[in-house]
């Protein structure tokens, strides 16, 4: 035989040499909970080794990261119930916790790459992504001035990228023209622009406290059973300014990341989530799997799939394997 493939397998030495893609902590942005007060570190239970954390720690977390040379973080904010209204109110208030954190934040790590999410639903009492009618219908157009409202409140505090989650059609073009009538013109926007109404939300919505009062989010997140009607979204999200793509869940969507990366020039972001995350920790804490090399496959092929960006749950666990 001329030809013998195996020859290029024969040590980690020369697998290396020939690899076709490789994990950088330059890949990864990292998903933090931010909780209201001081001296807060509590366990997501659904999601072992994830803290829901007050500032004083993430700001410990965040320093830690950089160390391991994670540079960039995506900030959610968990809301008490106290806090919440049907029109979000809170997500604009300079007053509000989220919103001081995010400035302290950005003054104490100005070379930090700090995303924040713009949706109604961590500040909403009905739980959704937009404004809810008495039918219990999601009021698209009514909701814009409110994600835009958000999405400013958040520029002005120095974050870098605003990521919206809502999938409200038009939003990142009122977004856009919002920020930069504002002189925010250098701030970017991660679309969520392919996300689909999933099940593997479940942890995330256990962190945050967020799930629908009632309903579900299928009129505006994406059916799991289309792949070409993301082609749609992401045509619309990059005519509308957006700066980045993204693709979520990605592990269960690695052909849609893939049809993006082939079809666009943008920048193509996959959100690795929570239940993705859990599965992984809860099969490695039954001894079913080995937790990091099924973590470290998961991510390269998610890699491998087209992603420029991959938002993880496992970036800190991961660099420091990669460091």
């Amino acid at each position: 035989m001329l030809r013998r493939p195996r020859r290029n397998r024969k040590s980690e030495t020369v697998r290396n040499l020939v690899a076709e893609n490789s994990l950088s902590t330059n890949d990864f942005i990292f998903p933090l909970f931010l909780l209201e007060g001081e001296k807060q570190k509590i366990e997501v239970d659904s999601m072992p080794g994830i803290y829901r954390l007050s500032v004083d720690h993430m700001l410990k977390e965040i320093e830690e990261c950089m160390n391991l040379g994670i540079k960039s973080f995506d900030i959610f904010p968990v809301v008490a119930e106290k806090h919440k209204d049907k029109m979000a109110t809170q997500s604009a208030n300079h007053d509000f916790f989220y919103l001081k954190a995010l400035k302290e934040i950005k003054e104490k790590f100005p070379e930090a790459c700090i995303m924040t999410d713009v949706a109604m639903d961590p500040y909403s009492t009905d739980g959704h992504d937009g404004i809810v009618d008495e039918h219990g219908n999601i009021l698209n157009d009514e909701t814009l001035e409110i994600l835009g409202d958000m999405a400013l409140a958040q520029a002005e505090t120095g974050i870098d990228i605003i990521g919206p989650s809502d999938m409200m059609d038009g939003r990142v073009e009122y977004i856009r023209d919002t920020l930069d009538d504002n002189g925010f013109e250098h701030v970017s926007i991660m679309s969520y622009t392919a996300k689909y109404a999933s099940a593997f939300y479940g942890p995330f919505r256990d962190a945050l406290d967020s799930a629908p009062k009632s309903g579900d989010k299928k009129t505006y997140q994406m059916n799991p059973a289309n792949k070409h009607e993301a082609l749609i979204e992401a045509e619309l999200d990059a005519d509308e300014g957006a700066d980045f793509l993204m693709v979520k869940p990605a592990l269960a969507y690695l052909d849609v990341i893939h049809l993006l990366k082939e079809n666009h020039e943008l920048p193509i972001a996959a959100y690795n989530v929570s239940g993705e995350y859990s599965m992984i920790k809860a099969a490695a804490a039954k001894g079913w799997l080995d937790g990091e090399r099924t973590m470290m496959e998961s991510l390269l092929s998610i890699k491998r799939a087209g992603a420029d960006i991959i938002l993880s749950y496992f970036a800190k666990e991961a660099a420091k394997l990669i460091k």
